[in-house]
């Protein structure tokens, strides 16, 4: 299992169009090694991961680990690829949809929501987990119970999210939005004061609350869906038919519960364990 930071340096042609301004490290890739072709079984699989969401995606040591990690991992040896075959990368929020055009990446897994927009630049699998939108605050804050309590409060969510955007455009309600380079730097300002909340999912959520207990809250007010899709590049129909497969037997053979029991079992986090309908590949 190999471990890479990328950072994405974006030009400004007409194929990054849709695409965020980026945010990474160090060492760019040229993409992993898959063929394609649909047999799997090549040198190397390079798969985007989160690198600072607890539960789901978050470096540890030299290697990432949580729920999206496992779903990758069991995805890749669906398709012939062992675990010390796979290349992780940091695929942030504002990032995943260039590294898949570019060929950073030959997937991305980062609580990576499935919707009409992304769809006209990338293809989806899947999903592989349905979750919901909820709100994070300080954890003596018991003024914002929902989602209505935000009106004139300042709202953090990470660039290249639409969770934000959720509440402010399609719920309309009038919060002044802080954007954030990431989740964790989301934290940081919530702890200092500079906003008042942090919208995303709520699995995210719960994940930096358990890694907090009692210095932030949860609301447990969810709204919305987050379908959680595998990213690919444009054009992937035969592969995108691999991974959906990869995803039923996943949830068939009991391996997703169990990968979202390691990750949130110790939570107060009530994670949906229903099997989602996987989309037909376009």
């Amino acid at each position: 299992m190999r471990v890479r930071r990328i950072s994405s340096i974006l030009g400004g042609t007409a194929a990054l169009a849709f695409a965020l301004s980026a945010c990474g490290t160090a060492d760019v890739g040229g993409g992993g090694n898959d063929s394609g072709d649909g047999d799997g079984g090549g040198e190397t699989i390079t798969i985007g991961v989160k690198y600072d969401q607890p539960g789901l995606g978050l470096l540890k040591g030299d290697a990432p680990v949580g729920f999206d990690v496992d779903v990758a991992t069991y995805i890749a040896g669906e398709l012939g690829y062992e675990p010390e075959q796979i290349e992780w990368a940091e695929a942030a929020s504002a990032n995943r949809e260039s590294f898949l055009q570019q060929g950073t990446v030959d997937m991305v897994i980062a609580t990576y929501s499935i919707t009409d927009e992304r769809r006209q630049v990338v293809d989806f699998a899947g999903p592989y987990y349905v979750a919901q939108q909820d709100i994070l605050v300080k954890g003596d804050n018991e003024d914002i119970q929902g989602p209505e309590d935000l009106e004139g409060k300042v709202l953090c969510s990470a660039s290249g999210s639409r969770s934000a955007h959720n509440i402010v455009d399609e719920m309309e309600i009038d919060a002044e939005l802080r954007e954030a380079g990431n989740y964790s730097e989301c934290l940081s300002l919530l702890g200092n004061g500079a906003v008042d909340a942090v919208t995303t999912d709520n699995t995210i959520l719960a994940g930096f609350a358990a890694q907090n207990p009692g210095t932030y809250r949860m609301v447990n007010n969810p709204f919305g869906e987050e379908r959680y899709g595998v990213g690919l590049p444009a054009g992937s129909t035969e592969r995108c038919e691999e991974v959906n497969a990869a995803i039923v037997k996943m949830w068939e053979e009991g391996v997703a519960l169990d990968a979202l029991k390691k990750a949130f079992g110790e939570t107060d986090f009530a994670y949906e364990e229903s099997t989602p309908e996987v989309d037909a590949c376009k």
